[in-house]
Parts: structure tokens; sequence; C-alpha cells
């Protein structure tokens, strides 16, 4: 789980989005970072996506691969929409890294300044000090897992492919990790670092935006299989969306949503005023005790009479059940159960439905486990955080513009043609 709790000072190197641009204007890497006149701005506006990998179950999350530095070298990231910081595995020399010393990033006097306004995005306070302007920009970002990594921002070239044909070389900052440390009973994922979806200002997305080259919106479409990500607004479909007003209390760290009410099998439960974070960052789904313990409740219920016992062998889940024989995958099993939804007052009483596929999976022991879990008993108190599990085969779009998240059922594995 990768809901950022926490950022403070500590040494980190910045990451630079290096885009490449040229099809329209032939820009040279320092004209690509300078402001743009609204006449420009209006023809640079475009969007980017990304192929993903991965899955919720085995993997446990969804990597971005991205070209960084010049010339470039491909890194592999955990997207991660509850945190804003991107950073990568550094060669300053690294404790806690998991890849080989040549896979590393290595800085190349491109340290950003304690005194640049980037630094105060990594700090909680604005009262932060530098001894001297030259200082560098030292961070630690701390997550919900309690799971952490310090650095240094740097900032660098990463190049990106628009839409629109053409390729830019911005320069982007990023986090450095020199050290870095991995909690929970799994191993640490075998990426290179976190690329953060946040709105925050040290973000890749505020970045880009800052430049005049995509709007203020990012998307994902999750699969079984990998899926998609993407910046700026050109694959937003024009009909069909759930759009639902970010709650005010929404930090520029992560997207929240709210208050909410939970329906079983399309009636409304005793389980109401829930206030929800979307976190890619996050396998699984987590609801406060009380939320939790009354799903557990009206699933058990509901499972009474059928062919279905605990499977109280199988490690990977607190919750899981078996059959008569293994199951394969989900489809087997799902109409053992019902599905959940998520009524916004908000929005109308828009829904966010959750049918079993996004809340169970089966394992490698052919159980079927609850993929729903106690996030006061993991230490997230009343939290509740919407995970990969809950955002598989919907397009979840994160509009700050409009302050606004929407999603639609989609095929993930298909990106859309523009």
């Amino acid at each position: 789980m990768d809901f950022k709790i926490n950022e403070g000072s500590k040494p980190f190197l910045s990451l630079f989005l290096f885009l490449l641009f040229s099809s329209i204007f032939p820009l040279s890497f320092s004209a690509a970072n300078k402001p743009l006149n609204s006449d420009k701005l209006h023809r640079l506006v475009s969007s980017a996506v990304f192929r993903l990998h991965g899955n919720v179950y085995p993997l446990g999350y969804y990597t971005v691969s991205l070209n960084i530095g010049y010339p470039p070298k491909i890194y592999d990231l955990d997207i991660d929409s509850g945190s804003d910081l991107t950073w990568v595995q550094c060669d300053a020399p690294c404790n806690g890294c998991t890849k080989p010393r040549e896979q590393l990033y290595k800085p190349k006097n491109n340290l950003v300044q304690c005194v640049d306004q980037l630094c105060a995005g990594v700090h909680l306070t604005s009262d932060y000090h530098c001894d001297t302007p030259n200082d560098q920009c030292d961070y630690e970002v701390e997550y919900a897992d309690h799971g952490s990594s310090l650095g240094v921002l740097v900032r660098d070239y990463v190049p990106l492919q628009f839409t629109n044909g053409s390729v830019l070389h911005p320069k982007i900052a990023f986090g450095c990790g020199y050290d870095q440390k991995y909690s929970g009973p799994t191993s640490p994922p075998a990426t290179t670092g976190v690329l953060g979806l946040g709105n925050g200002r040290t973000s890749v997305l505020s970045q880009l935006h800052s430049l005049g080259l995509i709007r203020n919106v990012v998307g994902h479409c999750l699969s079984g299989r990998g899926g998609y990500l993407f910046f700026g607004d050109d694959f937003i479909p024009s009909s069909g969306i759930v759009w639902i007003p970010m709650l005010p209390s929404s930090s520029e760290k992560h997207y929240s949503l709210g208050p909410a009410e939970l329906l079983f099998n399309g009636k409304l439960t005793t389980v109401k005023g829930l206030e929800l974070i979307f976190d890619s960052g996050s396998s699984y789904t987590y609801f406060n005790s009380k939320a939790y313990h009354a799903i557990v409740d009206l699933v058990n219920n509901e499972l009474k009479g059928k062919q279905l016992t605990r499977a109280t062998e199988d490690p990977s889940l607190p919750i899981c059940w078996k059959g008569a024989k293994s199951f394969k995958s989900v489809t087997d099993v799902k109409n053992y159960f019902k599905p959940l939804a998520l009524r916004f007052k908000k929005g109308k009483n828009l829904q966010m439905l959750i049918p079993p596929e996004a809340y169970l999976i089966v394992t490698k022991h052919g159980n079927v486990c609850l993929g729903i879990l106690d996030g006061t008993e993991v230490g997230l108190g009343d939290l509740n955080i919407i995970g990969d599990i809950s955002l598989q085969d919907k397009m979840v779009i994160y509009d700050n513009e409009r302050q606004q998240i929407g999603w639609i059922s989609s095929d993930c594995d298909r990106i859309p043609k523009l």
C-alpha cells in the first residue's frame, strides 16, 4: 500500500522527465522548459499514454516503464495515485536498493537546490531551513505500510511521445533514493522506484502541466494483465462517465471522495459516511474496522448453505474459502457472491459498482479469498482505501482542473484510439 502519510527533509535525488518533442516544434532541450505564450500553449497541450504491466495477484502492483536521462535509460516504476513524489533507486551509493548497481540511477551534478520552489513541495511545512542557497534538496517519504525512501531531488530528461505526434525534452524533478526501507511479509517489489500520480507540486503530472504540455488530468485503466496510464485529457470518453466531486479536504497528496454509503446486492446497509482514498499503490481495498466487519458478516450470511467452507490453511489473505474442487479463476466462483456498490450523495446518488471480480482473488492454492481488508487492524485508523482490486476493468480519471474523479467500465487491455 503506497498511500503516503508523510514527507520530510532527508536527502533525495530528482527525477527528470525527458519528453521528446519535435514533430511539430523542433524545440531545444532548454526551450522545452521555457514558459509558453497562450498561442503556443493551445497548440502544444496534448496527452501521453503508457502501457502498464502487472496484476493484483500474485504480483500485487502495476508498473510503467519510463526512459530517464540522456542518453535515456529505462526504469520500471510502481504507479501510485496515493502519493505525489516520483523517485528511483539511486547509486549515491545506496542502502536497501533491490536492483544491481548498473541498473541504478546515477546523478550527474543535477541536484535540485534547497531554495528551489519544488523543494518546498517535499516538506510538510513552509518553514524548512536552508543553511545556504546551494544546499541540496533532501527528502524523506513514508508510506502507509511503513515503507520509506530517503534521498535528494534531482532534475533530468525523460523522453515522452505525445498523442499529437510531437516529442519534447522537458526536465522534470524527481527523487534519487539512496536509502530504502520495505515492510510487510512479502518481498520488495521488483521495481526501480515509484511514479507518484498525486497533484502535489513535485509530481510529474504537475510539472508537465506547469510547462503547458498537458491538462492537469491523469488516469489509469487496470486489468488482470496490465492496462494503461495516461497524462492529459485526450483519452476521456465524451459520455458514460460517472463523475463525483473530490472532497474539499483532499490534500494535494492523494485523491478522496465521499461521503459514501455501502450497498450489498443493491440494498442499503448500515455502512455510511465513508470517506474514500483512491490508491493505485495499494493492491487491495481497505475499510475501517466497523465497515469491514459489516461486509464480512454480509458475505458470510450470503454463503450459508452454499458449497464453500473456510480455508484457514491458505495464508494468502485473512479470509479464504475452498470448494469441492480447486478454483482456477474468479469466474468459477463469482456466482456464489453478490455485488457491492458505493453510493455518493454528492454525486446525486451515483454509484461505483464493485462486482465479485473487484473484491475477490483466486490463489495459487485454488481457493477464493476476500480482497477487502481491515484497515484499522493494519494501522490506517478510520481511513478507507479503494485499491487496485476494486479499480480493475474501469478507466479511472483524476481531473484536477475540475476537482472531480470519474470512472467508466472499460476493456483495459486495449488503449483507446483517438
